[in-house]
């Protein structure tokens, strides 16, 4: 049996991915309708945040065509690529002061969205616990300096002040909330977008990590006819960067990037070459300006990963 012919682009009805589940999609249509949607053919292409256009089909439909993305969002490692969303106005990378977030991972989501050219927005939870808080804050002072905006705040006693704080810094965007499990981000949601129901899960102190509940990126309206929306992600451990080049790498380091202009060869790896002006620069404790030995420890550890043979 062989598929059914596309059809013409006047016949499709248009539509909004909104969640994604293995062979099928839900798609929601301009009355606000969700229908579930299958692709045509074996692959689906469509992934949350996609225009796509559609045939109805009984009760269902079935995905004809994906229209053009303005960016997508996505990590890769060794085997396969994970894609969060598509056609993304902010990445808001939510991090706690408890469990001590990772820097590296934090690093690594920022480079996706620097790739991506997505503007990210960095948060820090647990504000009400003074001391991992006043800890975590200072680690950021470099992403600061470097010009991230970062937010701090406690979602567990995050008052109607708080909340319309946020409401206004994503009124009109299309935001993707991403972070590691345990940092709190089905608990940021359902603060914002309430009745959403979406799972909030406990830290698990024995692991120093927080439970998986969520494991497909959704998509949520805080206020539709404003266009506000955001989108829940399954919480991560790794962040493959496998789909960046190494010697594109630094450009989306902002740190780095300051002073890649000033090295003696233009094909500089930030390595090892005489006359690079990264290397001069980093220094022991950081300083506003310079490069963290942290940082560029993060940077030279993921140049070598990304240069490393792939194994399949």
């Amino acid at each position: 049996m062989t598929d059914a012919p596309p059809q013409s682009a006047d016949a499709l009805r248009g539509g909004l991915v909104v969640s994604s589940h293995g062979r099928h999609c839900m798609v929601e249509t301009a009355d606000g309708t969700r229908v579930i949607c299958h692709p045509r053919g074996k692959k689906s292409a469509a992934v949350v945040g996609d225009r796509v256009l559609w045939q109805p089909s009984r009760d269902e439909g079935t995905i004809e065509r994906v229209e053009e993305r303005r960016n997508l969002f996505y990590r890769q490692d060794e085997v396969r690529s994970k894609s969060f969303a598509a056609n993304l106005d902010l990445v808001l990378i939510l991090v706690a002061a408890d469990p001590v977030f990772s820097e590296s991972q934090l690093a690594r989501a920022l480079i996706a969205a620097e790739d991506a050219r997505i503007a990210p927005l960095v948060v820090l939870n647990k504000s009400d616990l003074a001391a991992p808080y006043t800890r975590a804050w200072e680690r950021l002072q470099p992403y600061r300096d470097m010009g991230y905006e970062v937010l701090g705040l406690s979602l567990a006693q995050a008052g109607a002040a708080r909340r319309a704080e946020l409401l206004r810094r994503l009124a009109g965007k299309t935001t993707l909330v991403l972070g590691p499990s345990g940092a709190g981000k089905s608990t940021l949601i359902n603060l914002l977008v309430p009745g959403a129901l979406a799972a909030t899960g406990e830290v698990s102190q024995a692991l120093n990590s927080g439970k998986h509940t969520t494991t497909t990126t959704s998509w949520y309206w805080v206020d539709r006819a404003a266009g506000t929306a955001l989108l829940d992600s399954p919480g991560f451990q790794e962040f493959g960067l496998r789909h960046i080049a190494p010697m594109h790498l630094a450009a989306c380091m902002p740190d780095l990037r300051a002073h890649a202009q000033e090295c003696r060869f233009y094909n500089c790896t930030h390595l090892h070459e005489p006359g690079c002006g990264v290397i001069s620069t980093v220094k022991t404790a950081y300083s506003a300006g310079g490069i963290s030995a942290s940082r560029y420890k993060i940077y030279s550890d993921l140049f070598a990963e990304l240069s490393a043979p792939q194994r399949y």
